[in-house]
């Protein structure tokens, strides 16, 4: 919504004042300069420089957690320990299967050659999508990336080993190869299976070990969904530059709230949030823009931002950036979401104002525009006529004179004038609709 302003000084007409104003309702004063500042106001909502929630990769319970609720933690410092029965159990089996593998020198091949080929690609299959689904539970999007990574990089070589053995096998069936090379094709690719299941296997092990992302505050249990449903990375990561996205969960102008919790032994489904790292050494403002105002919101220019949590204070930010795409916000209209630094704030007597926290809701006032020592009239002045602006000028005689205007800039207060009146010149300010063409004016 577009909110003029007026900065600086507000308009002092000296020459205002007239023995009979009061009787008629007519106040003329003299036109003078000022700045004059355009404001949009926007909704919006304080974010933190980035969050992070921790998942368990696989069903099990809770057997630790290290650090207390409110607790300032490092980046990889252990967190918490998920004990998954069902993940330790598959990596025994994988380390027994790769042992095995080792001591044969292929995992006992088959002189049927189709079959083993069919087993071992079941048998690679199977450990990669339980990899896959593992990854999939994985809320930190630097883990899950990694996990997944790991898991296309042993696919590849895998496929190229499976190639390496169908080859092997369709030679020794057109005799253009022996058994044994096809049998020392299918054992390599074995020991190769077997390798990247006990790898893949241990890789979910170790995500139940739950290290901290990002440097922060903790706080138990993951972020709820707001009726907004803007995104939870936009609440808890609203500045980009290394920001960690949080995963889950949804967020907007209004406070997000928190999910139970799990208590140490409790039992935790795979995906379910353990705890979250909220990184609050910057603060910024995730603000919703109108489509008729978006075009006027530039980076870079000044704001101020007021809190319904510290009432009486502003605070002091700057536009960063601007969504290229358009964001559907709570009353089904279009807007744009703005990004914006957070800084100070402070009260009317000078007091620093307490630091917000994130999620809470604000109002950013956005300076888009501002016209510094214009020539300048109160609103009041203004009428229209013809299809024009216009006010009325105090001619040489002391009567009521139409003058057209062009405006500029509007303040809640004054309107840049652009051309058609002149800073010295009388108008009427108030009363406008009480006087015609000639009347005399005092």
């Amino acid at each position: 919504m577009r909110r003029p302003l007026v900065l600086l000084t507000a308009f002092v007409f000296l020459t205002a004042a007239s023995c009979d104003a009061e009787a008629t309702g007519i106040v003329v004063a003299d036109v003078t300069r000022t700045t004059v500042t355009e404001v949009v106001d926007a909704p919006a909502a304080v974010a933190a420089r980035a969050a992070a929630t921790m998942t368990a990769a696989a069903d099990g319970t809770l057997a630790k957690l290290l650090v207390a609720p409110g607790a300032q933690v490092k980046k990889g410092q252990v967190l918490a320990v998920v004990d998954s029965p069902s993940a330790q159990a598959r990596l025994a089996q994988a380390k027994q299967a790769l042992a095995a593998a080792k001591r044969s020198g292929g995992g006992g091949v088959s002189l049927n050659l189709g079959g083993a080929t069919g087993r071992l690609d079941d048998a690679a299959a199977d450990a990669f999508a339980h990899a896959r689904a593992a990854a999939g539970h994985i809320a930190d999007p630097a883990l899950r990336a990694a996990l997944l990574a790991q898991i296309a990089a042993a696919e590849q070589n895998y496929r190229a080993a499976a190639k390496a053995v169908a080859s092997a096998v369709n030679g020794v069936g057109k005799g253009l190869s022996s058994l044994g090379s096809a049998m020392s094709a299918l054992g390599a690719a074995q020991k190769l299976q077997a390798q990247q299941a006990y790898d893949l296997a241990k890789s979910t092990v170790d995500a139940l070990t739950l290290r901290a992302p990002i440097p922060g505050v903790v706080q138990l249990g993951g972020v709820s969904a707001a009726p907004s449903g803007s995104s939870l990375t936009d609440l808890l990561g609203g500045l980009a530059g290394g920001a960690v996205p949080s995963a889950g969960g949804a967020q907007g102008s209004t406070p997000a709230g928190v999910e139970q919790s799990v208590p140490v032994g409790g039992l935790v489904t795979a995906g379910a949030a353990i705890l979250t790292v909220v990184d609050v050494s910057a603060l910024s403002l995730v603000a919703e823009v109108d489509e008729t105002d978006i075009l006027l919101v530039k980076a870079g220019i000044a704001a101020e931002a007021e809190l319904d949590a510290a009432t009486g204070a502003v605070y002091a930010a700057t536009v960063q950036s601007i969504d290229v795409l358009p964001t559907a916000n709570s009353r089904g209209a279009v807007a744009y979401r703005v990004r914006l630094s957070l800084g100070e704030g402070k009260f009317a007597d000078g007091s620093v104002a307490p630091t917000p926290r994130p999620g809470m809701s604000a109002v950013a006032h956005l300076k888009v525009r501002e016209a510094p020592d214009t020539v300048a009239i109160p609103s009041s002045a203004i009428f229209s006529a013809d299809g024009r602006d216009a006010v009325w000028l105090v001619d040489p005689d002391g009567r009521a004179a139409r003058r057209d205007i062009r405006l500029g800039v509007a303040g809640t207060q004054s309107v840049q004038v652009l051309d058609g009146l002149k800073s010295g010149d009388r108008i009427v300010v108030k009363g406008v609709d009480k006087v015609h063409a000639g009347d005399a004016l005092p």
